[in-house]
């Protein structure tokens, strides 16, 4: 087997459940006070573009591990929506 098949596997996996700490903690403790939706979006577009150049090269592990991230971002970003203080409310 390649070590660098090997390396990225694992670095796919680290970076492709980086926001699942975050999304536990936002849901455990019901605020989002000190996040901030920019590095959401940010990360999501990043995220985006490296999934669409692993499409171009052709590689599995990228595609995959970035479509993953993609959606564990956007549950992120749902439930900072649902989370976030409302304008005017108590």
């Amino acid at each position: 087997m390649d070590p660098w098949l090997l390396v990225g596997g694992v670095a796919a996996l680290l970076t492709t459940f980086g926001f699942v700490p975050q999304i536990l903690k936002m849901y455990r403790t019901g605020s989002v006070e000190d996040i901030s939706p920019l590095t959401f979006f940010q990360f999501m577009a990043g995220v985006s573009l490296w999934t669409l150049y692993g499409v171009h090269i052709g590689d599995p592990i990228v595609i995959f591990a970035n479509f993953v991230t993609l959606g564990t971002l956007v549950a992120a970003l749902c439930l900072y929506i649902r989370l976030r203080p409302r304008a005017g409310g108590a």
